[in-house]
């Protein structure tokens, strides 16, 4: 078998198993796990080799995508960029809803981190939530390949982290809903 033939099947074989995992954002590490490279050096190498030739787009340093940011959700590309639990909410939920007028520039996420980045033209604000608080999933769906707040969970969310918080569309907003997600979700003990 000749070193061309070889280099092929390797090349098929590491883009097969990207496309078995049904993402289009990876980190370094886990693309390294996946193709079990263990040498650093190779990895980047290879790494830098699929994005010369256009196969890998570079987000920034140590994150990947088969699509170019352009092409890429945003909220997607900052839950991924971010790699650990996390879901939109508060001003973005609220904002695209229609439940709050103000001018959201920033992707709003909910963590267990406090941050602020930039990617691409895209901005996130990343609200640090305690744990028990965050991974209870109450009013929280999966959509669109993350997790996203529903409008009372979101209007919860949005009162734990501004008691004062304004909402434009008071009216449309169900309160009760609020109350009890607030009830179950942040009345509850450690």
């Amino acid at each position: 078998m000749n070193i061309q033939f070889k280099l092929k099947i390797r090349f098929d074989d590491r883009f097969a198993k990207i496309a078995a995992l049904g993402q289009i954002i990876f980190h370094a590490k886990d693309l390294a796990n996946l193709w079990r490279i263990a040498n650093e050096n190779t990895l980047h190498a290879t790494l830098s080799r699929y994005v010369k030739k256009g196969l890998l787009f570079r987000i920034y340093k140590g994150l990947y995508s088969l699509k170019p940011i352009d092409q890429i959700d945003p909220i997607l590309l900052g839950i991924k960029a971010l790699h650990r639990f996390a879901y939109v909410s508060a001003e973005t939920v609220l904002a695209d809803l229609g439940m709050i007028q103000q001018d959201t520039q920033d992707i709003t996420l909910v963590s267990d981190v406090s941050k602020r980045f930039t990617i691409g033209p895209h901005q996130y604000r990343c609200r640090k939530l305690h744990d028990r608080y965050l991974h209870n999933t109450i009013g929280i769906a999966a959509k669109n390949g993350y997790k996203t707040a529903t409008a009372p969970r979101a209007a919860a969310d949005m009162l734990y982290f501004n008691k004062r918080a304004h909402f434009d569309a008071h009216g449309s907003i169900d309160w009760k809903q609020v109350k009890i997600i607030q009830k179950q979700v942040y009345d509850s003990s450690p």
